[in-house]
């Protein structure tokens, strides 16, 4: 959604309220991308103040499990119409044209907020990794393998 900042820019106190959703194109958003918030021209700094709420599935990254989470993500950025060279930052999102791609933004600031990785509980034990068995469930009956390394020492022992 691409809104048109040009009366912000142009006018200090000037307001436009966001209230939209949309989905992105990745499965794993189970719900649409909830944005409330603004973009504000405050004393010829135009600012965009917003908070995404959405659901996304995922999987344990240890057991596998499915996961559904829900995020809160806020969305705080400087609004310029053009950067100096002394302006050069991350700090700044240039809106070529005064207008500005809403979605693309939120997703940008979505996707970032998302875990790399995800437990299903802190201290999950995961998969045995010969049988596969659930760790969290119990242990498993598979007998581990030894290193035959330490055979000598085991025969000492014997």
């Amino acid at each position: 959604m691409y809104i048109d900042l040009l009366p912000v820019f142009d006018k200090e106190g000037e307001r436009i309220e966001l209230g939209f959703s949309f989905r992105p194109d990745d499965e794993c958003f189970a719900t649409p991308v909830s944005v409330t918030g603004s973009i504000e021209n405050r004393t010829g700094i135009v600012r965009i103040s917003a908070t995404a709420k959405f659901d996304y599935a995922a999987a344990c990254a240890r057991c596998n499990k499915p996961l559904l989470r829900h995020a809160t993500v806020p969305v705080r950025h400087i609004l310029v119409p053009e950067l100096t060279e002394e302006d050069d930052s991350d700090e700044y999102i240039v809106v070529e044209d005064r207008k500005l791609d809403v979605d693309a933004l939120v997703s940008e600031d979505v996707y970032l907020a998302i875990p790399y990785r995800l437990l299903c509980k802190p201290d999950c034990k995961g998969l045995c990794s010969i049988c596969g068995a659930d760790l969290n469930e119990g242990p498993c009956s598979c007998e581990k393998p030894t290193d035959p390394r330490w055979d000598a020492l085991k025969d000492l022992l014997n």
